[in-house]
């Protein structure tokens, strides 16, 4: 975290603004501010109020939306598993992103990070094995559905 007064007297912008932000516990998240002269010079305790409210004004009306980590999951399994794959995904909430057909089903598929582990292990058992996982991409942070 970090604040930056961008020349306005000390303290008087970034900060304010930042504790703003970390009273309300909101992580990951840029507030800007454009503060044009009116011609009425505020003082520092003017000014800590303009800023604190313009930031406190916007999170009032701001959707907070919280950001899961999803982990993407590759595997291979024969054609009969398919159907379980599915139904197992969707008890999961995962997303299926891609699936090829060829000699094997390949899938890939994104779920929540903290269901990931489980998911594998039940899919390990229920599969009887046949389930190959496979390498996967980096896992994104997206927003909670």
């Amino acid at each position: 975290s970090a604040a930056n007064d961008d020349g306005e007297p000390g303290g008087t912008a970034g900060r304010p603004m930042l504790e703003v932000l970390r009273h309300q516990d909101l992580d990951g998240v840029l507030a800007t501010v454009v503060r044009y002269f009116g011609g009425v010079k505020l003082g520092a305790g003017g000014l800590v109020r303009a800023y604190t409210d313009a930031v406190a004004q916007a999170l009032l009306k701001a959707e907070k939306v919280p950001m899961v980590r999803l982990r993407t999951l590759r595997c291979t399994l024969p054609y009969a598993q398919e159907g379980l794959l599915r139904r197992e995904a969707e008890k999961a909430g995962a997303e299926l992103v891609e699936v090829a057909h060829g000699a094997l089903v390949e899938v890939t598929l994104r779920l929540p990070e903290s269901a990931a582990e489980g998911f594998m292990a039940s899919l390990g058992e229920s599969g009887q094995g046949r389930i190959g996982w496979l390498a996967g991409p980096e896992d994104p942070l997206a927003p909670a559905r």
